[in-house]
């Protein structure tokens, strides 16, 4: 076990280091890939060639298996450079734990293509109905972030059976099943105009009796048909490696957002003013409450991601305090970021409303980061009522 975590250690090294140094080509490449709603293609072939996008596909599909601590840091040095590229990689990483739960065959027939990228989204109205050999599933999801650049598609459903009946689980709840299909079998439509976040082009796709093999559904977080051992896959969730890369999306746009502005304050003389920003008092007030947010923020997701990876590594189960923990940690290191965002944006007074400058776009986008799920405010109120010892939805989690 030692071996296989110092050489998973040093791959992921590697990883931090790759997105750090793609950083100059992706800021570059920034204001395109807004304007056109899509990972510009240079962008998106240094990031195959990176290897970014498998970094939570098993080993065994030719994948990186990293820890989620070096996934949190090669995302937020992604952010840094641009918010939509960072979502983007967390996304399809999340779409690409089903490799964990997926026959050997059907892992590789999917993901042994090093270009290969799958995207998802909810969608309430899907089903799937029992048919021999698998699945008929019909429906939209939404917000598939990514979908212009993935190869396949993933669709999760209530499975119904043949006489539109529920089919219920072993535990007697309702079941569900995530059914994977190659994009060409769906109808795309190109919906995402939004005020953040463009470059993910999370557009909306939809299906009509589509069949899909049942070896190509699974169900998630089923401990019975997840087939890899490794502690990525036994010890953490698909949903807690969203969230963990959701907020490392929020803290990455916040720490290039600050840099940015500290570099204006040196040079900057407000109008009105015969001095730069750096020496008006409120801003070093500003700057450095700013600093000690983002780093106290990151420094507790860091934390609570080093304690449970160690955990994981001695084959223990993450606890609910622990996992709530993340939640939390992550939850408030996106809301963090934003703060960050929010007052260095004010601070750059009138330069911060152009396009030309780096603060705009960071402030659209960290404002949308904080409406997806992982990071909204319920989250706390989740989290508060297991401290305060009152029953929780402990598998949100």
């Amino acid at each position: 076990m030692l071996e296989r975590a110092t050489s998973a250690q040093g791959r992921a090294s590697d990883c931090i280091a790759r997105a750090r140094e793609l950083g100059p080509l992706i800021a570059a490449h920034a204001a395109r890939t807004e304007q056109e709603r899509e990972i510009a293609l240079d962008v998106l072939t240094a990031l195959h060639e990176a290897r970014l996008f498998r970094m939570l596909i098993p080993r065994s599909c030719g994948g990186l298996e990293v820890d989620p601590l070096t996934f949190m840091q090669a995302i937020e040095e992604l952010a840094k450079a641009d918010g939509s590229t960072a979502w983007c990689v967390v996304q399809a990483s999340g779409c690409s734990f089903a490799a964990a739960y997926l026959e050997p065959d059907v892992a590789r027939d999917i993901f042994a293509d090093a270009r290969a990228v799958m995207a998802s989204g909810p969608g309430p109205s899907g089903k799937a109905v029992v048919a021999e050999g698998g699945y008929r599933a019909s429906g939209s999801w939404s917000f598939a972030s990514g979908i212009k650049h993935a190869s396949w598609l993933g669709c999760h459903c209530p499975v119904l059976e043949a006489d539109g009946t529920p089919r219920l689980a072993p535990d007697g709840k309702p079941a569900e099943r995530t059914l994977l299909f190659p994009k060409a079998s769906a109808e795309v439509d190109d919906i995402w105009r939004v005020v953040g976040l463009k470059g993910t082009g999370s557009d909306t796709y939809a299906i009509e009796d589509l069949f899909v093999p049942d070896a190509y559904a699974y169900t998630r977080e089923a401990a019975a048909e997840r087939r890899e051992s490794g502690p990525l896959y036994r010890r953490f969730s698909n949903y807690q490696l969203y969230g963990i890369g959701f907020a490392a999306v929020a803290l990455g746009i916040a720490r290039a957002a600050l840099d940015a502005f500290i570099a204006l304050a040196v040079t900057k003389v407000p109008n009105t003013k015969t001095f730069v920003l750096r020496d008006n008092a409120v801003i070093q007030s500003q700057v450095a409450l700013a600093e000690a947010k983002l780093a106290s923020a990151r420094s507790f997701l860091v934390a609570m991601l080093r304690e449970t990876w160690d955990a994981a590594l001695r084959d223990e189960q993450p606890s609910l305090d622990q996992r709530a923990r993340i939640k939390l940690a992550g939850t408030y290191a996106a809301h963090q970021g934003k703060e960050v965002v929010d007052t260095v944006y004010h601070a750059a007074g009138a330069t911060a409303i152009f396009e030309s400058n780096p603060f705009e776009r960071r402030f659209r986008d960290v404002h949308t980061v904080i409406q997806q799920v992982q990071a909204q405010f319920a989250n706390f109120e989740m989290v508060g009522q297991m401290l305060l010892g009152l029953p929780s939805p402990s598998k949100l989690i």
